[in-house]
């Protein structure tokens, strides 16, 4: 089984450690993790961005699966790349699975970031725009494709101090799709 390795983690200082750390992980279950930056990029090339572009949806294209990283980045939910990485595994159809390592609910998340009232019954935030309130860690497109195409989202029982390394939600995703290979 092939696993796309999704998430910010590209966007940390160590991200190409994180990644050979992730991919040993998977090696460790007898499953193959595909890391983004394993791609070959010529990033001096004006067009890098379509470059790194094709070559994560190719990878995904060569993948059975996807571990994608919820963990809010740079404000109250997932990164954006990431969640169009898991919609764009969801809609062929592929296993998904996913952890967060911020377990808390999405609209407490919002209040971290900017004042959020209760209004005629709903939530909303400082410009008057209702906040999804359903409980959930993020936004209801995520956790129900993971519900309907894999498995719930990962979170840990209490958000570890290093939420960018910590890696037991991420290898609990692992066990999960190598429990799924030996299952077919």
């Amino acid at each position: 089984m092939k696993i796309y390795l999704a998430g910010p983690d590209v966007f940390l200082p160590d991200a190409v450690e994180i990644g050979r750390h992730k991919v040993a992980v998977c090696a460790a279950h007898g499953v193959t993790g595909l890391y983004p930056l394993d791609n070959e990029i010529d990033r001096a090339a004006p067009d890098a961005s379509r470059q790194i572009f094709c070559g994560n949806e190719a990878m995904m294209d060569a993948a059975d699966a996807i571990i994608a990283n919820l963990t809010p980045f740079r404000g109250a939910g997932a990164d954006p790349g990431t969640v169009y990485e898991l919609g764009y595994m969801a809609g062929r159809r592929k296993f998904c699975l996913a952890y967060s390592n911020d377990g808390a609910a999405y609209a407490n998340r919002v209040s971290r970031f900017m004042d959020v009232t209760s209004e005629d019954g709903r939530l909303v935030d400082a410009q008057g725009l209702t906040v999804e309130d359903f409980g959930l860690v993020d936004n209801l497109m995520m956790i129900h494709a993971l519900e309907l195409h894999g498995c719930p989202l990962v979170t840990p029982a209490q958000m570890p101090i290093d939420v960018w390394h910590d890696l037991a939600a991420f290898e609990a995703c692992v066990r999960m799709a190598a429990a799924r290979l030996i299952a077919t």
